[in-house]
């Protein structure tokens, strides 16, 4: 049995899951999400049908991989989300299938900074090279992708966001999602245009003197 202390944080796990499919970014099995708990890493179970998630389709592993007692197997991209965690410092990682990015990983190299929103994400998303599912090698080009970023795409399979926890990890998930409809949208008039580096510093020091994104009372 596992210890039921961790049973809160599974449940935090699978209500990502569950959000993720609800919003329509995974579908079915496909997609995974983790969230890194003390020396334990909590991530959605192989064959785990997301739309469906309980705790009791969350895995609990040791940070080297090695799943303990009673929990059942980790998704097959565990690689991907133990290198996140421990070469990025990642809190926890969510990667879907979500149908733009997913479209868009399989014609552009990278998602350029066609929206200031795209910040949160770490400027441009890069396209991680194409390498079968599940393997190492996958799990290293995304990686080195996700270098000084927080989104990539991966080729002909779809995206994956890094976060300091899961609900984050879900909404950075979103963001991504949108940012990659409007640039396809985008396309269809003409050559999007691009955020400099002037511009997106300017943003970076108006979010910072306007506090954006957090509630404060009314001067």
């Amino acid at each position: 049995m596992l210890d039921v202390e961790l049973e809160p944080e599974r449940e935090r796990v699978a209500a990502a899951a569950r959000r993720l499919a609800a919003e329509g970014l995974v579908l079915g099995t496909s997609g995974n999400v983790s969230h890194r708990t003390g020396d334990h890493v909590l991530v959605t179970a192989t064959g785990a049908v997301l739309a469906e998630a309980t705790a009791d389709d969350v895995a609990v592993v040791e940070i080297d991989g090695r799943p303990l007692p009673g929990s059942p197997a980790p998704t097959s991209e565990i690689e991907l989300h133990l290198g996140a965690i421990v070469r990025h410092g990642a809190g926890a990682v969510v990667h879907t299938h979500s149908p733009a990015a997913t479209a868009l990983s399989c014609v552009v190299e990278e998602v350029p900074v066609i929206h200031y929103g795209m910040l949160a994400l770490g400027g441009s998303v890069p396209v991680a090279p194409y390498r079968t599912f599940g393997t190492p090698e996958l799990a290293e080009v995304v990686l080195e992708a996700l270098e000084g970023r927080r989104a990539a795409l991966m080729a002909s399979h779809g995206a994956v966001v890094q976060a300091g926890d899961v609900e984050e990890g879900v909404e950075l998930a979103l963001l991504l999602e949108w940012a990659c409809t409007v640039y396809w949208r985008a396309n269809a008039f003409g050559e999007p245009r691009e955020l400099d580096d002037e511009q997106r510093q300017a943003v970076v020091e108006a979010a910072l003197e306007r506090g954006y994104g957090t509630t404060r009372p009314a001067e």
